[in-house]
């Protein structure tokens, strides 16, 4: 098949329809996808599966902030083209797979004027990136990047948070999913990426980048020509200011160019993820394998796993002879807490350093944080600290050394809230000085992830999602179970997620409130469970309480033996974008598996031929009969089951389940 599709890709490489348009056919390894590339006034690119047209002529160029106006991608002019075949071998440490194999088609177009533009067609979608080599730096004026449809399909887009007349780039990267149309999305409102398009048929495309390093990242904007998404780019910083409280800087004024860059280099690639099948979307590798590969060499010191958090339940503890808050006592219980139950972490959240003042290197008098690193290390848990990106950048060297030499083993870092190509720069600057110093990263506040995890395999989770946080100050009008059954099919396909699960408060939609300091969760108890499972999350919270926990210490017990950093494979067993997931993960030989709904209830047959032979032990967490009333209920059950056992499960509104399966 390969040796017909490479002979196929040669005689027909290259066919005219006028004089001077040219094209250049390229297909996946299995011939599924196909990608057109068409030379003429512009530089353009057609996608296809299946003979199905999934994106028409669409223009590219990268435009050049110079006197001569240079457009590349306008007339081109082609100088040579280059074709390979290519298996890559990838290995994937805290990824969804341990390791997987690439396969892909590239197409080379080198063009006078000095650039090139790259083409890969796999079976999971297709990518493209500019290259250029000049000699000297180069100021980007504008990229163009449009996608062309010939209907106004259904899309899947996150609005920017900020207001249409203020700077809609600076925002969290966390907002639910709009469905409209492409042509009826406000033409006045930036949506961020991953964006999906439904054709309705089962199809689904799924723009995102990755390899995004020293350049800003791509939002689009419809609405404004018909059945056309256009990409913009935040302009570069050229004044920044400070906001008194956390110290973060903010973009007070903006440069007429996205960014200066050398003159010799590649650029992010732009991807369109492919699938014919719903299930296919959380496992589409494409961001992690066109990233740049591991820069840190050795990783072994690099450790995952779950996290005893603060901040989502106001270090709520309760019923004991210290007075809760920030401070070393309440730490120490939290200590006790992750000891216990073998939680290799605890975060000190905001608090700990002064945020007005904007020094991390000065702990506040109610902690002793040497003591508290002692006090840990000798029931072998690890302290991370959160601090602000601006703040750990301007002491980066001196927060490094400081809190490497002490013991901490990483940081939480919070509050970039823009991905500009400065705001780039310095989550690479951070990333550079955390492995020299052997911290592990968890980023907050953050774009979404381009594959940067796989050139810093120490940095172990984003949050750039609608999480659990937002249950503290939002209604049951947000609704988060639907977007609980959307996001693992469009936002994973960036990569992982802190999405902060763990609620033992649970609401049904009638009871759900919006509480601060003692929150609660939309959905069933084993909603919540089964999120330890469906979401992708080598660093993953217990958001609420040791208290709490102590309380429901069965649904704890469970959380904390589901691993999430060697995970071997995983499968999306059944589910639809929108209605339900369900999702199986593999260590070894033991299996777990998560399902979730949104408020619709559902039975579902689960089939356990994905086992090898043999017989095996499963416990089952379900919703309890009486779920759809309280939500808190659930039901703990435990099964011999082979390859060829089929149980039914039924879903709550908002409910779940989740399993683990071990060899009898």
């Amino acid at each position: 098949m390969k040796k017909s599709i490479g002979l196929f890709l040669i005689l027909w490489s290259v066919f005219s329809l006028s004089a001077k348009e040219k094209h250049y056919l390229l297909l996946s390894p299995n011939g599924r996808l196909e990608v057109t590339v068409t030379l003429d006034d512009h530089l353009s690119y057609s996608v296809k599966h299946d003979g199905e047209k999934l994106l028409d002529k669409s223009q590219i160029a990268l435009a050049l902030d110079n006197q001569q106006a240079i457009v590349l991608g306008n007339d081109p002019q082609l100088q040579k083209q280059k074709r390979k075949q290519i298996t890559e071998n990838i290995v994937s440490p805290f990824y969804r797979f341990s390791s997987f194999t690439a396969n892909y088609n590239e197409l080379t177009l080198s063009f006078r004027g000095n650039y090139t533009v790259v083409f890969r067609a796999y079976d999971q979608g297709i990518a493209y990136r500019f290259q250029t080599s000049f000699k000297q730096p180069i100021v980007i004026k504008n990229e163009v990047s449009s996608f062309v449809f010939d209907q106004n399909y259904k899309t899947y887009a996150p609005y920017s948070t900020v207001p249409k007349d203020k700077d809609q780039f600076a925002m969290a990267f966390q907002n639910l999913y709009t469905e409209a149309g492409i042509g009826d999305l406000d033409a006045e409102k930036l949506a961020f990426l991953p964006l999906t398009i439904d054709y309705a048929n089962g199809k689904k495309l799924t723009i995102t980048e990755s390899d995004l390093e020293d350049y800003p990242g791509m939002f689009l904007r419809g609405g404004q020509q018909k059945n056309k998404l256009e990409a913009v780019f935040a302009s570069y910083p050229k004044k920044m200011d400070y906001r008194p409280w956390r110290h973060m800087t903010y973009v007070k004024k903006r440069e007429n160019f996205i960014a200066k860059v050398e003159g010799t280099r590649t650029f992010p690639w732009r991807i369109l993820a492919i699938s014919a099948d719903d299930r296919e979307m959380p496992v589409n590798n494409l961001v992690y394998a066109l990233a740049s590969p591991n820069r840190i060499g050795n990783y072994s010191w690099v450790k995952g796993g779950k996290v005893a958090w603060d901040w989502w339940n106001n270090w709520g503890i309760y019923g004991v002879d210290f007075n809760a808050g920030i401070n070393t006592e309440t730490y120490k219980h939290y200590i006790d807490f992750a000891a216990e139950n073998k939680i290799p972490y605890v975060v000190l959240d905001e608090g700990w350093y002064d945020p007005k003042v904007g020094d991390m290197l000065t702990v506040i008098p109610d902690i002793n944080l040497d003591e508290l690193v002692m006090y840990a290390k000798g029931k072998n848990v690890g302290l991370i600290l959160w601090t602000v990106f601006n703040v750990l950048d301007e002491q980066l060297d001196a927060a490094c050394k400081k809190y490497g030499e002490m013991g901490i083993r990483g940081f939480k870092v919070d509050f970039l809230d823009r991905d500009d190509q400065t705001a780039v720069e310095m989550v690479y600057r951070i990333a550079e000085a955390a492995a020299k110093h052997q911290l592990v990263l968890d980023l907050h506040g953050i774009y979404k992830p381009t594959g940067i995890n796989r050139t810093f395999p120490h940095i172990i989770n984003f949050e750039a999602v609608f999480g659990m946080e937002e249950m503290k100050w939002s209604k049951v009008d947000k609704d988060m179970m639907k977007y609980d059954v959307i996001m693992p099919y469009i936002r994973q396909i960036a990569g992982f997620l802190d999405y902060t699960p763990g609620a033992m408060r649970n609401g049904t939609k009638r009871d759900f409130k919006d509480i601060y300091n003692n929150p609660m969760s939309q959905g069933t108890r084993c909603h919540q469970l089964a999120a330890y499972i469906v979401h992708d999350s080598p660093l993953t919270m217990l958001a609420d309480n040791p208290t709490i926990y102590r309380k429901e210490q069965e649904c704890t017990d469970f959380i904390v033996s589901i691993p999430n950093t060697s995970i071997e494979e995983t499968r999306i067993l059944q589910g639809t974008l929108g209605d339900y997931i369900v999702t199986a993960r593999r260590v070894g030989s033991e299996w777990y598996v998560g399902g979730m709904t949104d408020w619709t209830p559902r039975e579902i047959t689960l089939d356990f031929s994905f086992l090898a032979a043999g017989s095996y032990q499963v416990v089952l967490f379900k919703d309890g009969i009486n779920a759809d009333k309280t939500a808190v209920d659930y039901k703990k059950e435990k099964l011999i089951v082979k390859p060829e056992t089929k149980i039914k499960i039924n879903m709550a509104p908002g409910g779940g389940f989740a399993l683990s399966i071990k060899p009898e």
